[in-house]
């Protein structure tokens, strides 16, 4: 008697299994068909394999395997694994593979790191082998480098991410393998020396290079050149290694050929400045650096730089800072660590900010947002939980009660406001809900922020205690500022230039101290200007100041009050003195403005900005240029620009006040800031939306109306620019809050 037994694992679109046998006995067939999942999985493709059943792909040439590995089901991973021990290769393979999705993968192997501490290692090691054949893919010149940069980078996630875990019991640092500890789950890492000894050798030949006279034909651009002559196919591939795990490494070779060009090709060569192997290398060499720095970083405690990596960036510090020269993008493609720490952060810093300002913006932004799609950012739907509803006559309090309570990653995906007993809600009523805001802060009443002495900024007040829950307050303040940048929604304040400092983390100086005392300022700098050796002042490294309500001595460093201020220590002087009165005078407001700030805004991307450009960011211009408003406005419902409704309009516009512009701008758009890059970056609901002016049919005494969401002033079709203009006052006036859903 035959028999013969096979199965087949097919998957439908609702991710359920069902695995068919045919058996034929006597030439009688018997069909069984079960649709299971998880465990049923495992237990059903236990009972085949016991059974006899073939290992074997379906017409398309998909096997159990793929199927499995696509839902992410470890469980059946491990029973096929048990029965055929060669396809653990072959899931590793698959690691390769940019078909298959990232998180189905990482929860196979998961799964399988769990089942015993030799399986986990071997998980890693065998990771580790083939992240190391990527990357030396990658550093061949001839490889494909978008393919070769994508596979290693993720091979490397997996591996930092089963590396975390561990078997059984959760990870404790203890036996994590840094600072050199040559541990069993350490030796995993093994593999992977080979590929950061190859990066190393690279950084320090491109160094090398660098340092030479351009002159020297040996220079590598000239090497290079030699391997690309007419006679020989283009497979640079430097350096040469033997395949990872091994054991045996060949030295750094470059291969030149058996031939040497002649005296014409020789100066030709030797003209091509180095720059251009950075050129060529640069990308490739940082995606190996990000992948050091993540096996690095996955090797340490949380919120740690790993030594050996800061080592590393001080050590080719030249050649990074030239690659970053060359293409600053860098930094956020693949030195993901400068925005991580902010030791290694400070080295690169002004080869950063010397970049324009409209690039910084979109780096930031592009980080800030990283892993949200657009949708998230606009017209995600809106959960009736996640709304925030506040009053309209206790709007600060309410506000504060509410953001507090919110999830803040829902906040920073998007922002729905509704006002109590009002039917409105949009990006035109989230909008008003910044600007509204905005002014709350500064409100004396709550006497968080106290006016400069230009009487234009604002800065916070020292005597805030005297609201016993001013540091909550401060900190909703900070929310409120970085939900408002998250969003590019603009705030209704500017601050004096040493609160901007303050944000950024940068130290103020005296000249910060004329925002807040003009005449004191004046004084401090009298001093840096003039010999104090022999004046008599007698001054002390400790100042009188208010100090909760009472004047009291205060030192400026310890034992201030015994040191005297002499000409060689009156820069210390001063610039402690500066310290005090803007720093440490009111520092528990700004540690508590920072901790709600920072929810929304790293500190690492923020400081892409200097205090300008912060003022900027968060607040736009404090100037509308008319023409600029008139070159980017649209007209729908039947106007033209030339039309004689349009025309009046704007020798209205022209003619009120800068506030009352800034009123009519609030009443279409919500917002009461022009934003950097002027009136063509506005923004509406969906994005960059344009002021647009829309007809609608005239009759006596009818306002003009506005849509926020889509920035559109409904203007009648008035008889007279006289009526024009009053009836449009009238709507700015009395009209500029609150909206319906126009």
């Amino acid at each position: 008697m035959e028999e013969q037994s096979y199965f087949m694992i097919l998957c439908s679109m609702s991710v359920m299994w069902m695995l068919k046998m045919q058996w034929d006995r006597q030439h009688c067939m018997l069909h069984a068909r079960m649709v299971i999942r998880h465990h049923g999985q495992r237990d059903t493709a236990q009972i085949l394999l016991l059974r006899g059943a073939k290992y074997l792909p379906d017409k398309n040439g998909v096997t159990p395997l793929d199927l499995c590995v696509q839902g992410g089901y470890g469980e059946t991973c491990e029973v096929l694994i048990q029965y055929h021990p060669r396809l653990f290769q072959t899931i590793i393979q698959m690691t390769q593979n940019e078909d298959l999705r990232e998180n189905m993968l990482r929860q196979v192997l998961e799964h399988l790191s769990q089942q015993s501490e030799s399986q986990y290692l071997k998980i890693l090691t065998s990771l580790a082998e083939v992240a190391t054949t990527n990357g030396h893919k990658l550093l061949s010149l001839s490889s494909n480098y978008e393919a070769q940069m994508k596979s290693l980078l993720r091979i490397v996630r997996m591996f930092c991410h089963v590396f975390r875990i561990g078997p059984s019991s959760p990870n404790n640092g203890i036996d994590m393998g840094y600072n050199g500890n040559k541990t069993p789950r350490s030796q995993v890492f093994k593999p992977l020396e080979l590929l950061w000894h190859s990066l190393d050798e690279w950084l320090v030949l491109i160094a090398t290079e660098l340092m030479k006279n351009k002159k020297d034909s040996t220079n590598i651009t000239s090497i290079l050149l030699k391997q690309k002559g007419p006679d020989r196919q283009d497979t640079t591939s430097i350096p040469s290694f033997s395949s990872p795990g091994t054991g045996s490494r060949e030295n750094l070779s470059i291969d030149t050929g058996e031939s040497k060009p002649d005296d014409v090709a020789g100066k030709q060569e030797a003209s091509v400045d180095c720059q251009d192997v950075i050129s060529m290398t640069a990308n490739r060499l940082s995606a190996v650096i990000q992948a050091f720095y993540m096996c690095c970083s996955c090797q340490m405690p949380p919120g740690m730089t790993s030594p050996r990596f800061i080592e590393f960036v001080c050590k080719h510090d030249e050649v990074l800072k030239c690659f970053v020269n060359r293409n600053p993008k860098i930094i956020f493609d693949h030195f993901h660590f400068l925005l991580e720490c902010p030791e290694l952060m400070s080295r690169f810093m002004h080869i950063i900010k010397a970049q324009p300002f409209k690039d910084r913006c979109e780096w930031f932004y592009e980080h800030l947002h990283s892993g949200q799609s657009d949708s998230d950012m606009v017209h995600r739907p809106v959960n009736e939980n996640d709304i925030l509803l506040v009053h309209r006559d206790s709007i600060f309090r309410s506000s504060c009660e509410v953001v507090s309570k919110a999830n803040c990653a829902k906040l920073k995906q998007g922002i729905a406001v509704r006002f109590h007993g009002e039917e409105g809600m949009g990006q035109g009523v989230v909008r008003e809900w910044f600007d509204i805001l905005s002014n709350e802060i500064i409100n004396p009443d709550y006497a968080l922020f106290t006016q400069s002495a230009d009487g234009t900024t604002f800065q916070p007040n020292s005597n805030s205690y005297v609201n016993p829950d001013h540091l909550n307050y401060f900190r909703f303040a900070g929310q409120i500022l970085g939900l408002a940048l998250n969003h590019r929604q603009l705030v209704n304040i500017y601050f004096t230039r040493s609160f901007y400092k303050h944000i950024l983390g940068i130290p103020v100086n005296y000249q910060d101290v004329a925002s807040i005392d003009p005449e004191y300022a004046k004084n401090l700098q009298w001093i840096l200007d003039n010999d104090i050796s022999d004046l008599g002042l007698e001054l002390t490294f400790s100042v009188e100041t208010d100090v909760f309500g009472a004047m009291e001595e205060v030192p400026l460093k310890p034992g201030g009050a015994s040191i005297l201020v002499t000409q060689d220590n009156k820069a210390e002087y001063v610039q402690l003195v500066t310290e005090l009165r803007m720093t440490r005078a009111i520092q528990p407001q700004i540690n508590a403005f920072l901790q709600g700030f920072h929810m929304f805004i790293p500190p690492s991307l923020i400081q892409l900005f200097d205090e300008y450009e912060l003022e900027l960011l968060l607040s736009g211009m404090p100037e509308i240029d008319v023409s600029d408003w008139i070159k980017n406005t649209e007209y729908t419902s039947g106007y033209e620009r030339d039309d004689p409704v349009v025309q009046w309009f704007w020798e209205v516009v022209e003619s009120i006040t800068q506030e009352e512009r800034v009123l009519l701008l609030q009443f279409v758009t919500g917002s009461s800031r022009v934003p950097h890059g002027g009136f063509a970056n506005i923004m509406g609901g969906s994005g960059l939306q344009n002021f647009t002016i829309a007809a609608v049919p005239y009759t006596p005494n009818l306002l003009p109306t506005s849509s926020t969401c889509i920035n559109m002033l409904k203007l009648p079709e008035y008889p007279s620019k006289e009526i024009l203009k009053d009836r449009l006052l009238v709507a700015l006036h009395c009209g500029s809050y609150g909206y319906t859903m126009a």
